[in-house]
């Protein structure tokens, strides 16, 4: 569960992140909890990343999804109106392009931020959260030079200009762990009882157990723009970016 399966469904979307049409068999449907399809390409959210937005085509009738709820089942929502296929129907899904490819980007985008601050300011993340090209992550980072926001701003697109490989990979539990600096958390996230770790790695820079979708390269995140730097407390210190290409 969580690197090829939730429940009954079959998780394309680690498998592929560029799939955005797929057939599939729909298992349950209830008004209350929503679709559990057999196959789904749909980003059910997590890791700070928003949940996939996209539409099921059945018989003629298109349901909208607009969210997911994660349970024993990975339970698609649909939007308010929308008629439920019945179980056992083959359905077409697709998953919203615009919104996914910017939360890819977006995504990518935080782990070179991560990777320069821990490279250049052995700094650990605290909390984070994003939108489609625009997110926050903040650091535990005491003392803050001066030209700290225009610095980093420069480090982070010298690295999307670098055209770095994202690879993933999935490794034992045992093996992921015993990677030097792989939590970039303060605190470790993986769940207790997940035997298999996702792993993203920008080559070069940043490898780290993650379970979101990315892009293939850096060079795809575009021009990185630091917001703003703020104080969250003595020692935390929240960075604000947005994609600006």
């Amino acid at each position: 569960m969580g690197v090829t399966h939730h429940g009954r469904t079959h998780r394309l979307d680690l498998a592929d992140p560029t799939l955005r049409e797929w057939t599939c068999t729909v298992l349950a449907a209830d008004p209350e909890q929503g679709i559990v399809l057999e196959r789904s390409a749909f980003y059910p959210g997590g890791g700070g990343q928003p949940p996939d937005h996209g539409v099921l085509l059945w018989q003629g009738v298109q349901t909208r999804i607009v969210g997911t709820r994660k349970g024993d089942d990975l339970w698609l929502i649909p939007a308010e109106g929308d008629p439920l296929p019945p179980v056992g129907t083959a359905v077409t899904g697709a998953v919203e392009e615009v919104r996914r490819t910017m939360l890819m980007r977006t995504h990518s985008g935080l782990h070179v931020l991560c990777g320069v601050v821990f490279r250049d300011f052995g700094a650990l993340v605290t909390g984070g959260n994003m939108e489609p090209g625009e997110a926050r992550m903040d650091f535990n980072l005491p003392e803050v030079p001066p030209d700290f926001k225009s610095r980093i701003e420069e480090l982070v697109n010298a690295e999307v200009a670098a055209d770095r490989s994202v690879a993933v990979r999935v490794l034992p539990r045992a093996e992921a762990l015993a990677l030097p600096d792989i939590i970039r958390t303060q605190s470790n996230l993986i769940p207790a009882d997940e035997q298999e770790v996702r792993i993203v790695d920008i080559v070069g820079l940043d490898v780290q157990a993650d379970g979101g979708t990315h892009v293939a390269s850096t060079a795809q995140i575009g021009k990185v723009q630091v917001v703003k730097v703020e104080s969250k407390g003595r020692a935390n210190r929240r960075v604000r970016v947005r994609l600006v290409d």
